[in-house]
């Protein structure tokens, strides 16, 4: 009777751990198919090079279509009051904050270019001799990498995360604009050559161009776009309304010395000139082709490994910096930029599924107003040279009996000096910086000259001494920084820069829709910083290494 209970009591244990054994097997599927259905596909970055927050609501009466810029405000979230937060304000820097989360201070990336503490020379911030161009034969193009960034990316915490199994690109006009936001475990990093004509890329990430960017290197697309040249979207009296004039000296001439104002003729550079197509919104619309290249050839966004794409419209920086803010192209080019991404968004919703994807878009810098503009209407502001104070600092030195080469570059509002001859002249570092700082200060174009070793301490309002310090990088940042008066741009007679930490450099749009994105609106004070462990919260996994921002919590379903 007992061994008979016992062979029953056996049995139903049995059949209860297989039902429970079962159970927890079914609940692991379960589990597993519930962490990916919150996440998005695919996720797209869209950096556009040199945007104002402002521009969105400024140009939102003229936009043609509701589905580009219109769609972040209908069904997403706009975060309105979104800084940088570290000098300096450039190219470089901005994608390298926007895919770290971090700063230069940690990032490395101190600039598009700087003059290297330990190596005793200048460098690009994406330089890399140890690699050979593919795509062209113009070799020095693409001898590029990532190797300057010294943390982690999005890209990288997609790959570390799903076993390296997610498909990372990178693609721009510019070099720097594709392989920083890309990261360093990308599957490729494409940018243009205006040489060729060609996308490019480097040995670091393959020995050749995958088929499909040769294939619609082939098709010759500047020339195409060339022959339609550069005409308004819209009628002229809307930009008269609008912009400043049509035609003003302070403005660039890309295009040549005649080509003053709309239209503009481009057929003249047809197999012939491929770099002038940067400065017309056609350096836009090759990006957004060869990217849709990318997400069809590539299969991005077609199973549950979220995959990333980044983007960077560059055409808006070389716009801006020829003909400023104010202008009728600066205008036209968002105009044609917004049925770009208009276009764009509706592919995605037939390629990837409407609710497959999240869009996050934002600028690496806004801009200043050209600073003759400035001026015509009465607003602070004026031109000062960088690359005379070289030499003007050196003719100060020479004066008081110092030698010249004490300052061995400046650059970006950096001075660098020369440290070994100051050992050897037995100079003192304090000596120095009282010598340059007492000359600059009676600069009308100069606020303050701040030492960045000890910027924490500098008299002036705390939050603008954080960047500075966020920004100062020991083995790749000046001794000295330059702070400008608002409204003074280093460059020349016409056209305009950034780089400043002037809201009108400082200030970005910050714009998200899709999977997992609420509708709403933040107007508290958020940074650059933000963004990447926003989307790392999204997605459940880790921050970027180095990411010093929070996740804005308020945009997450």
């Amino acid at each position: 009777m007992r061994y008979t209970l016992f062979i029953c009591l056996s049995l139903f244990s049995m059949a209860v751990y297989a039902q429970n054994k079962n159970t927890s097997k079914a609940m692991k599927v379960n589990d597993s198919k519930s962490s990916t259905e919150h996440k998005p596909k695919l996720v797209v970055g869209i950096v556009v090079d040199q945007m104002r927050w402002d521009y969105v609501n400024r140009f939102k009466p003229f936009f043609k279509s509701s589905a580009g810029f219109q769609r972040f405000i209908n069904e997403g979230a706009t975060v309105d009051n979104t800084l940088i937060p570290y000098l300096p304000t450039v190219t470089a820097c901005g994608h390298a904050c926007v895919y770290t989360g971090s700063v230069p201070a940690l990032h490395g990336i101190a600039g598009n270019e700087w003059y290297d503490n330990v190596k005793q020379k200048k460098v690009y911030c994406v330089d890399d001799p140890n690699v050979q161009t593919i795509g062209s034969s113009n070799n020095t193009a693409g001898q590029m990498s990532p190797m300057n960034v010294w943390t982690t990316t999005i890209g990288d915490e997609f790959k570390l995360a799903s076993n390296f199994k997610s498909k990372v690109f990178g693609i721009s006009l510019k070099d720097r604009g594709a392989i920083i936001p890309a990261g360093h475990s990308a599957n490729g990093a494409f940018w243009y050559d205006s040489k060729t004509g060609n996308f490019i890329s480097s040995t670091y990430y393959a020995k050749s161009l995958p088929t499909w960017v040769s294939n619609y290197n082939n098709l010759h697309r500047p020339d195409s776009l060339y022959n339609l040249n550069w005409n308004l979207s819209l009628p002229a009296s809307v930009y008269e309304a609008n912009c400043d004039l049509d035609e003003n000296t302070y403005e660039s001439t890309p295009f040549g010395k005649e080509a003053k104002h709309f239209p503009y003729t481009l057929k003249s550079f047809i197999a012939k000139d491929y770099g002038k197509i940067s400065t017309t919104p056609y350096g836009n619309s090759l990006v957004e082709e060869l990217a849709k290249q990318a997400i069809v050839n590539e299969a991005m966004g077609n199973d549950d490994i979220t995959d990333l794409l980044a983007v960077s419209f560059s055409s808006p920086d070389y716009i801006g910096h020829s003909f400023g803010p104010n202008s009728w192209e600066t205008m036209d080019g968002y105009i044609k930029l917004d049925e770009i991404l208009a276009d764009f968004f509706t592919f995605l919703d037939k390629q990837v599924g409407k609710n497959n994807y999240t869009v996050f878009l934002t600028a690496d810098h806004a801009v200043a107003n050209i600073p003759a503009f400035n001026i015509k209407h009465q607003i602070p502001g004026g031109l000062s040279s960088e690359g005379a104070l070289k030499n003007e600092i050196g003719a100060m030195l020479t004066a008081k009996g110092f030698n010249a080469n004490l300052i061995n570059y400046i650059g970006e509002g950096n001075i660098y000096f020369n440290h070994s001859l100051m050992d050897s002249m037995k100079i003192s570092q304090d000596k120095l910086i009282d010598l340059v700082s007492s000359y600059l200060e009676k600069k009308p174009d100069v606020l303050q000259v701040v030492e960045t070793r000890h910027a924490a301490s500098a008299s002036m309002p705390a939050s603008l001494r954080e960047r500075i310090v966020n920004g100062y990088n020991v083995q790749r940042s000046g001794d000295l920084v330059i702070i400008n008066k608002s409204g003074y741009v280093d460059g020349f007679p016409t056209g305009t820069s950034h780089g400043t930490l002037y809201n009108y450099d400082a200030h970005i749009p910050l714009l998200f829709f899709g999977k997992g994105i609420k509708k709403t609106t933040v107007k508290r004070e958020t940074y650059m910083t933000d963004i990447a462990p926003t989307i790392t919260t999204l997605l459940g996994i880790q921050m970027p290494s180095g990411s010093i921002g929070k996740p804005i919590i308020e945009i997450l379903e």
